[in-house]
């Protein structure tokens, strides 16, 4: 008599071509929006065109298959909601580039998407099960650590635009923070797993919050300390911001209370306003952000200019937008980089805006989905982790550049040009699919031989 044996599920080649026909589809937008700044700038369709539609179009296929080879359960809807806003950005730049705006380049970040693909599909190859990350929980913090202060060190040290966020290497520039944010959410999500049970016991209650016990304040006060490290030795508002609230969320998240969140938020915005009377860097962003009209301040160097070339290019869009290549963005200081958003709205309108938001609504809500489907906590807690930083991160430049939150120097995910983004947001799409297939995948069916089947039937 043998031992029964599973039966491994079918692939589920359907949802595999929904998904290959969503990315035709993410493409084919991206090459009529090309098309349409062609026409509007040479009344001709572009001469490199072809080249920029099969070079992201084969990115996409070799994407793709990787996606379906080494994770065929994953949500299908991720990678072309990728697929559209990096090609979104593509065109964005590219219009800047036509109208010889310096530093813009449609080849240099079509190049950097093709590494990006390279390291979303190594980490698919390779990662095959994301839970071995949760042995690597310590290790994750002390390189994201490494990572955070690298900026500071002499000699690769760098500081640009008021900024030291950046490293160089050989002639290479490179921002750390952007892979910190990675290795500090895998941290995260393994420590809180290890301590959720404690952190989650109550303290005292005040008014209606039972506040956490004193002694399991100290994981909070010492990322407090860090971000607010981050804002004053690095200039670096929007890396402090978005590494305290990813672990404010994620410990939400872990222990369901919302005493945490309080406390998060008194914490850093008490540490914001000692910053601000303390160093005149951060005074600087509070006072650009308070009277951004103040004409003293318009003409200041690191002053409200920029903020308000963007509030203008989005009042001339208005609700349906001059239309691709019938605009100006290029007088928006780094319309290519921090301000591709108010450079799309002006073209795009808003309409155009609100529909680009609505996309990454609906990566971020695949995320969550899949951080909701996962069937173990360090799983839970990693994609909600990843999913928030992302909503997190939009909401931190878009509200900058709308003068609803101080401006910081974070890009728009997979828009903006630029490497270091670019690179560490496709790693995390990859961790994101991972997890989806992991969620998604039925278990195998066990089935008995013949015969089992004929000492059951007797």
């Amino acid at each position: 008599m043998s031992t029964p044996s599973a039966e491994p599920v079918p692939l589920p080649a359907k949802r595999r071509v929904a998904q290959l026909a969503m990315l035709a589809f993410a493409v084919a937008i991206v090459m009529l929006a090309y098309a349409n700044v062609g026409l509007a700038l040479d009344e001709q369709i572009p001469s490199g065109m072809v080249t920029y539609g099969l070079g992201l179009g084969g990115l996409m296929l070799a994407a793709y298959l990787v996606l379906a080879k080494f994770a065929p359960w994953a949500d299908p809807l991720i990678l072309p909601l990728v697929t559209l806003v990096n090609g979104i950005g593509l065109v964005i730049i590219y219009r800047l580039e036509a109208s010889g705006m310096g530093g813009a380049s449609a080849t240099n970040q079509l190049l950097w998407t093709a590494v990006g693909v390279v390291m979303f599909s190594v980490t698919l190859i390779v990662l095959r099960d994301h839970r071995a990350l949760q042995r690597l929980t310590y290790t994750m913090g002390a390189v994201g650590l490494a990572l955070l202060v690298s900026p500071l060190l002499p000699f690769i040290g760098q500081e640009i635009n008021g900024a030291r966020i950046w490293i160089g290497i050989a002639g290479f520039t490179l921002q750390p923070a952007e892979f910190t944010k990675l290795a500090l959410v895998i941290f995260f999500a393994g420590y809180l797993v290890a301590k959720r049970d404690v952190l989650a016991l109550a303290g005292r209650r005040l008014f209606f919050i039972d506040l956490p016990r004193a002694r399991d304040l100290g994981p909070v006060l010492i990322t407090w300390g860090l971000s607010l490290g981050v804002l004053i030795l690095q200039k670096d508002l929007g890396s402090s911001l978005l590494i305290f609230g990813t672990f404010i969320a994620m410990l939400y998240i872990a222990t369901q209370r919302t005493s945490w969140v309080l406390i998060g938020i008194l914490l850093f915005v008490g540490g914001a306003i000692l910053a601000g009377l303390l160093f005149g860097h951060v005074q600087d962003r509070f006072t650009v952000y308070l009277n951004p009209e103040d004409p003293a301040l318009f003409d200041k160097v690191g002053g409200s200019a920029q903020l308000m070339e963007g509030l203008f290019a989005m009042g001339e869009g208005g609700i349906l937008g001059t239309g691709l290549g019938q605009g100006h963005p290029y007088e928006i200081p780094l319309a290519f980089s921090d301000f591709i958003f108010p450079a799309a709205g002006e073209e795009l309108g808003l309409t155009g805006l609100m529909a680009l938001l609505m996309v990454y609504a609906l990566l971020v809500e695949r995320g969550l989905r899949t951080s909701i489907a996962a069937r173990e906590p360090f799983s839970k807690l990693l994609a909600g982790g990843l999913s928030f930083i992302l909503a997190w991160q939009i909401f931190i430049i878009v509200g900058g550049v709308t003068n609803l939150i101080p401006l910081t120097g974070l890009v728009t995910p997979f828009m903006s040009q630029g490497g270091s983004a670019l690179l560490a947001n496709w790693i995390l799409i990859a961790l994101l699919v991972r997890m989806s297939d992991t969620a998604r995948k039925p278990p195998p069916q066990a089935i008995q031989d013949e015969g089992m089947t004929q000492v059951f039937q007797r």
